[in-house]
């Protein structure tokens, strides 16, 4: 019996293509770690500030992908979590005297608690009633900023001091934070990666995917729904603190519904369902209001909307989400392999004259 293909002599290297790719997208990834740790020692305070923001929002962008591009929920109110965590480190650390760096859990905590309470009553919604219910959210966040005023500082808001970096390394606080929001990026990318490429990944996109089959599977749909939306709005909490800690200011105003549509179109320009489109998303929220009011003091918002309709007509999945496979097919062409050496064919069979065949002597 001819042996398949998978045990020939020619099978080893690729075998060794899987450990091979491994390996280059762990030096890849640990070369752009090293640029990016590099990169604000050579740049202005400006730049590295701005770079931190996009950063933050990346993080958020991640945030809202897990729950929209995984679980396929859609929210128009992570600008509220986003509110919640920012207010929780600045009350922390405004009235209690809590370090900044004991901030984060507290915010993430509560804003998970926040997440999963709001995620419960939500999952009798979906699709467009969902995110109108999100929308409420989004809009009272302001309001409710304003009412507790004895902790919020109410329209005022609460001024922060940036936090100091650590004698002896040097640098000053902006470089300092931006080494900080870059730890924190790095690691809410790997759990995310560990969380959507497991087991719970799986089922949550077998939720968005076909939710009824996924429940007569034995997936408890609304344990995972809720679970996500609490894992989305950690991560958005987390954000949030950090932003409030790089900027030193909280207000109302700043977390308007603006943020959080700001939010889904980032989600939406870097790839819904992916998790290096964040990056992106981050980028386009920071970025391209800047460069918009830069081209145009008159109608910003116009060439911003303009630069949103011509990502989504370029790349309808967003960056990352329609670059990804073109880089992937461009990485597994290789080199074909040598001929195959023909096996040697197995013996005919002696030819029979028709006499043979009724039974006959054969012919010489």
């Amino acid at each position: 019996m001819e042996r398949p293909l998978a045990d020939t002599a020619f099978d080893p290297p690729r075998r060794r293509a899987g450990p091979r790719r491994a390996a280059w997208q762990w030096s890849a990834a640990l070369a752009l770690t090293a640029l990016a740790a590099a990169l604000p020692f050579g740049l202005s305070q400006y730049h590295v500030f701005q770079l931190t923001m996009v950063m933050i929002y990346a993080i958020a962008v991640l945030g809202l992908n897990i729950l929209t591009g995984h679980s396929g929920q859609i929210s128009l109110g992570h600008g509220g979590f986003f509110a919640a965590g920012a207010y929780t480190a600045a009350i922390l650390t405004h009235h209690y005297g809590v370090p900044y760096w004991a901030t984060l859990p507290p915010a993430a905590l509560i804003s998970f608690v926040l997440g999963v309470l709001f995620g419960l009553p939500a999952l009798r919604f979906e699709g467009p009633y969902l995110a109108l219910v999100t929308l409420a959210m989004a809009i009272a966040t302001p309001q409710l900023l304003k009412y507790f005023d004895a902790w919020t500082g109410g329209q005022q808001g609460i001024n922060l001091a940036k936090p100091l970096p650590p004698p002896g390394l040097g640098i000053d606080r902006d470089r300092w934070l931006y080494l900080m929001v870059l730890a924190v990026l790095l690691l809410a990318m790997l759990l995310a990666a560990n969380l959507l490429r497991g087991r719970s990944g799986r089922a949550l996109v077998a939720i968005r995917d076909h939710p009824i089959a996924a429940a007569a599977m034995g997936i408890d749909t609304a344990r995972y729904k809720t679970l996500a939306f609490g894992t989305s709005t950690l991560f958005t909490g987390v954000a949030g603190a950090l932003a409030a800690l790089v900027v030193g200011y909280v207000s109302p105003e700043t977390y308007s519904i603006f943020l959080s549509i700001s939010f889904l179109v980032g989600s939406a320009v870097g790839g819904i369902a992916t998790i290096g489109g964040a990056l992106v998303g981050g980028l386009f929220i920071e970025l391209v209001p800047n460069f918009a009011s830069d081209i145009s003091d008159a109608a910003p918002w116009a060439i911003y909307g303009l630069a949103m309709l011509v990502c989504m007509y370029v790349m309808p999945r967003g960056v990352v989400g329609t670059l990804s496979p073109l880089l992937g097919r461009a990485l597994r062409r290789r080199p074909r392999l040598p001929n195959r050496p023909a096996h040697d064919p197995a013996p005919a069979e002696p030819a029979f004259t028709h006499d043979r065949a009724a039974g006959g002597k054969s012919s010489p």
